[in-house]
């Protein structure tokens, strides 16, 4: 007995060292039970996704999709991917959250409230998209560092809010403002007060778009607390870390943002071409901002199978960053001859577009089917990987599904 009661002791003190306190009555802990604090969570049930979803991190939350979860136009939330630097706030308290607009171009330092935002300025509502600078990762060769994304770091809801644009100007900008960078109520991975998961943000020009938001509504429903409630920034085109969630601050800066994950190689790219592997000197990476044209086949499902005779239709979406994407193509021959096939017309700007074939197939047999969006200035999606940059950003090779004809 003497020696169980030592277990139970060793037990119950390693426990509390993981949950980072006392258990109060762990003497009388049932045998056996774990406590909640050190039970994995359920992912799909907290956030409300669909168990499709890959999980690739728990410290920080990091999920995605698969290609045919995001068959939809609009992106609902189960599909919708979940990218954080840092861990969720808790307690929320939405009557008395305030952002705080200040920093060295500001020409006055000023706060709202969530209730002052949605009163004193017009409210708008936009078709975004947001996509990870990391989407694709998992391809590169030799592997980048960072969370192995594949396709679904990508998505396109409806967001409404105010237009940071008219809460800038109700502040009031110097003229010698170049960006704004953002601060949020997410905590560090350390939860260390004194540091910010993330603090990016984006030039004057990004800020002052007629689409850049600070959204309070996804879908015309509160904001999921995964994806930034009570409200974000929300600047589609750019990657998603631009779009900072949770938001509580936003500083006018008279120079580049250099808050965490704006310096070093971080959302860069190197500014030439380099050779996969090589290092590259913190002055030599380019900040990312517009996202590369690219596409997705989101029906069917890869490894669809279809009987010989019958014709296969395909669909998805397109997207290019700042601009549109005038031409969409297939080809089931490995790139050696495409086809062109329609695309709608985005249903704003920074909103990706839709578009379909339908399919015939010389034979019986094993096919690929590849997608190639070309953008509004005629730069078309490469084939294969683009070039290698030591973070993995920028992937926007080719999507392609496999098909056999039987």
């Amino acid at each position: 007995m003497k020696r169980r009661n030592f277990v139970k002791k060793a037990t119950l003190g390693s426990m509390a060292s993981v949950i980072g306190a006392d258990i109060v009555f762990g003497a009388v802990l049932p045998e056996g039970y774990k406590p909640l604090a050190l039970q994995d969570p359920d992912p799909f049930k907290m956030f409300n996704k669909d168990t499709g979803m890959e999980i690739l991190n728990d410290k920080p939350w990091n999920i995605e999709a698969k290609a045919h979860l995001l068959d939809d136009k609009v992106t609902p939330n189960k599909f919708m991917f979940i990218r954080n630097n840092g861990l969720i706030p808790e307690n929320i308290d939405i009557n008395n959250w305030t952002i705080t607009f200040d920093g060295e171009s500001a020409a006055q330092k000023k706060t709202y409230t969530l209730a002052e935002l949605k009163s004193k300025f017009p409210q708008y509502t936009y078709q975004l998209t947001l996509e990870c600078g990391g989407n694709g990762r998992s391809e590169f060769d030799p592997p980048a560092k960072g969370n192995q994304w594949t396709v679904g770091a990508v998505s396109c809801a409806n967001w409404t809010g105010v237009r940071l644009k008219d809460v800038l100007e109700d502040v009031g900008i110097n003229d010698d403002a170049v960006y704004i960078g953002y601060h949020a109520a997410d905590v560090h991975l350390s939860r260390d007060p004194g540091k910010e998961p993330i603090s990016r943000g984006a030039p004057m020009v990004k800020a002052l778009q007629e689409e850049t938001l600070l959204a309070f509504k996804m879908n015309n429903e509160d904001i999921p607390l995964a994806h930034g409630y009570p409200i974000r920034l929300v600047a589609g085109g750019w990657p998603a870390s631009v779009s900072g969630k949770w938001l509580n601050g936003i500083s006018i800066r008279n120079k580049v943002h250099d808050g965490t994950k704006m310096t070093g190689d971080a959302y860069r790219v190197p500014c030439y071409p380099v050779a996969p592997g090589e290092k590259v000197k913190e002055e030599d990476m380019c900040i990312i901002e517009s996202m590369p044209v690219k596409s997705l086949i989101t029906y069917p499902k890869s490894g669809a199978m279809i009987s010989k005779g019958k014709k296969l239709d395909i669909r998805g979406h397109a997207w290019a960053g700042e601009l549109e994407v005038e031409r969409m193509e297939y080809s089931i021959d490995f790139g050696s001859t495409w086809q062109t096939c329609p695309i709608e017309k985005p249903s704003n700007r920074l909103a990706w577009q839709h578009f379909s074939a339908s399919i015939d197939f010389p034979k019986k047999g094993y096919y690929e089917i590849w997608a190639r969006a070309t953008d509004s200035r005629g730069i078309s999606q490469p084939m294969l990987l683009p070039g290698w940059n030591p973070k993995g950003y920028l992937n926007n090779a080719c999507h392609r599904i496999a098909i056999k004809v039987t």
